[in-house]
């Protein structure tokens, strides 16, 4: 069919892909799997129906998707990591969760002598234990930075599975942060640390205008021309760490961290490109998974929980707050939002806003040590 090759129209069902995720993410039954992963989900099910190119018979327009608008999707989004603002979390959430942050970079070279994934998945082993040390220390866009750099995104089945392992133990690891106080309260009692009462940030949209579009676009493009003649100079520094740390260094900067609607310009430009990565599932691949799938579960898990046992114990060294120490853990493997929940379950108020600070922190520390990890193994 002559329109599969047309940009236009492939790009319009990506958008409508990305559209059908949201809402379905807000369902009952979606939101337990979330709008992400659903995105790839729908767009795998549209592509290996022949409706758009799958990886077999790929168009430019998904190489100019990787190539331009996943680094900017990520640049966007740190936009938001404000570092002056992170010291209000306080000293003990912060020491807690950089001690996690060193504790998943640990579990992570712990499960790589242990398992030896790399006698499964190759010298992709590499590179997705850098993608899982990056998203369990900040979030999704530090695993992105890690797999774009290494062009997994092109390796469709395997960058999905690792997607759909990483959200199935995220979603336990709730559940175990759930746990840990009442458990650890009855193995060794701990105690309350005292923290300065913050008021948490109410919750609104984040309505954007035309003035900070304009200049977010601008930024955006000028940060990724930048950062890409900087490559050019200096070859062995990859160009997405470059604009990510751009992405850090403009955040700092009091005009442009007031612009609006910089998170959700990268939330859909992520979106877009999961979709693509969901174009790239081909059914015909999926009985290689099968065959690596378990390896990804086991040494994804075993990295959350060796990270999980060494904060606890780090933690019960300085503080033994048990929901504080909860809360910092899930705000390295689940990020910001669910730390934030998690601090409304614990009835801890005074913690939801260093649990969203101390996530914004993740989030600039995940790329760095996900390349660390690469580059250690």
């Amino acid at each position: 069919m002559s329109y599969l090759n047309n940009p236009i129209y492939v790009l319009a069902v990506l958008c409508l892909m990305v559209i059908l995720a949201v809402y379905a993410g807000k369902s009952k039954l979606g939101s337990k799997f979330g709008a992400a992963l659903l995105v790839i989900v729908f767009t795998a099910v549209v592509a290996n129906f022949g409706l758009i190119p799958s990886a077999s018979d790929s168009i430019p327009l998904y190489d100019g998707i990787f190539t331009y608008l996943a680094p900017l999707s990520i640049f966007y989004l740190l936009l938001g990591v404000n570092l002056n603002s992170i010291k209000k979390a306080g000293a003990p959430m912060i020491i807690i969760f950089v001690l996690g942050s060193l504790a998943t970079a640990a579990g992570v070279m712990a499960a790589w002598y242990l398992m030896s994934p790399q006698d499964s998945l190759g010298e992709d082993a590499r590179v997705i234990a850098g993608m899982l040390a990056g998203t369990y220390t900040g979030g999704s866009a530090n695993f992105n930075a890690v797999a774009l750099h290494y062009k997994m995104q092109e390796k469709g089945v395997l960058y999905a599975g690792t997607i759909a392992v990483d959200n199935v133990v995220t979603t336990l690891w709730i559940v175990v942060t759930l746990a840990i106080p009442t458990v650890m309260q009855k193995v060794w009692k701990g105690r309350k640390v005292s923290q300065n009462t913050l008021e948490a940030p109410i919750a609104e949209e984040e309505h954007i205008d035309f003035h900070s579009l304009i200049w977010l676009t601008f930024i955006g493009i000028l940060a990724f021309f930048i950062s890409d003649k900087f490559n050019e100079f200096f070859p062995q520094v990859p160009s997405i760490l470059v604009l990510s740390t751009f992405g850090v260094i403009l955040a700092q900067v009091r005009f442009i961290n007031q612009l609006k609607g910089g998170h959700f310009m990268g939330l859909y430009l992520v979106y877009i490109f999961l979709a693509v990565i969901g174009a790239y599932c081909e059914i015909s691949s999926v009985v290689e998974l099968k065959s690596i799938g378990t390896t990804l579960l086991l040494f994804a898990s075993i990295s959350v929980l060796i990270h999980g046992v060494l904060i606890i114990g780090l933690g019960s060294l300085f503080f033994r707050d048990w929901e504080m120490i909860a809360i910092a853990s899930q705000a390295n493997v689940g990020g910001g939002t669910t730390a934030m929940a998690l601090a409304e379950t614990f009835h801890r108020n005074e913690l939801i806003l260093p649990a969203i600070l101390v996530g914004s922190l993740g989030n600039a520390l995940g790329t760095y040590i996900g390349f660390t990890i690469v580059a250690l193994l």
